[in-house]
């Protein structure tokens, strides 16, 4: 299946404590153009303004794609957290768990549960501080658990850290974290793929959606393309690999920062990803890990 959209907006999100966070940027595509960065307000977005814009200011039939992991690996031991009697049984039940936990944390901030006794075993919090759950019994490697979707992804040549994984510059656990008290705080107001089915434009919000998206996936799909490379430093590297994605440049020049090239060339990449068959019917997406694991959007 595909579908149009009239809109292609790209969230680079963060799991960083406080309220405000510089990591965080926006960048929408009309079917037309180049990408345009949403102007952040003066300290940079929160995670509760992308929320509002989420929930009560979208434009209509506009397809999001956010930047974390929408669940954790369930798949390679049929559990969330095995051995543990509140581990969920689904994606939405892990947001509500999540967001329960997290009640008192401000700026939908997810400290709680990492500090939660039972939760905090499963996830690796240090170089020298693993939780006694973070490897399966039988793990033949210290990386930790991957859902199928990034297992996918490993087989495109990306490298995806495991969602447990709080430790380095690449993990995303605790971005993952946050963004899932985010999507369980929009349920009833945005879809969110797989676990939804993509709506019809003429439903509520014009048939918006939110999906799963790697940042580093659209980066290295347009390097192929190119022949430039995936680490974007100027605005000029950045169109390079924008007219790579058939997308005209943007009119900037100079240095552009990790987060703006990020989200300017994600958007540019949704737009063109979105007609694409097979980015909706993955081969080794089955109705269970899509409701329980989710999927990346673009993970062949």
């Amino acid at each position: 299946m595909t579908r149009e959209f009239d809109h292609f907006l790209a969230v680079d999100w963060s799991g960083a404590k406080g309220e405000r966070h510089s990591g965080i940027a926006l960048a929408i595509a009309e079917p037309d153009g180049p990408p345009v960065l949403v102007e952040p307000p003066s300290g940079g977005w929160s995670r509760t303004e992308v929320l509002s814009i989420l929930r009560d200011d979208l434009p209509a039939n506009t397809l999001v794609g956010v930047d974390l992991g929408i669940s954790l690996p369930f798949n390679d031991a049929g559990a969330f957290f095995p051995g543990w009697d509140r581990s969920p049984t689904h994606a939405k039940k892990l947001w509500a768990l999540i967001d329960e936990i997290c009640a008192d944390d401000p700026h939908l901030g997810a400290h709680s549960f990492l500090d939660h006794p039972q939760a905090r075993e499963y996830f690796r919090h240090g170089k020298d501080d693993e939780g006694e759950h973070f490897h399966l019994p039988d793990a033949i490697t210290r990386e930790g658990r991957f859902r199928e979707a990034e297992i996918a992804q490993r087989r495109m040549k990306c490298r995806p850290v495991s969602n447990f994984n709080l430790v380095g510059a690449a993990q995303v656990g605790k971005s993952s974290l946050t963004g899932m008290r985010m999507l369980h705080q929009l349920r009833g107001h945005l879809p969110v793929w797989p676990m939804d089915p993509v709506p019809d434009r003429m439903m509520t919000k014009g048939g918006s959606l939110l999906v799963e998206i790697y940042t580093g996936l659209a980066s290295k799909e347009a390097a192929t393309l190119s022949g430039a490379r995936t680490k974007l430093l100027t605005y000029g590297d950045l169109n390079v690999a924008l007219e790579a994605l058939g997308s005209p440049p943007v009119r900037q020049y100079g240095e552009v920062d990790d987060h703006s090239s990020d989200a300017l060339l994600t958007a540019a990449w949704l737009r063109k990803a979105a007609k694409d068959k097979r980015r909706w019917e993955p081969r080794f997406l089955t109705a269970e890990i899509a409701w329980t694991e989710g999927w990346t959007f673009g993970a062949l």
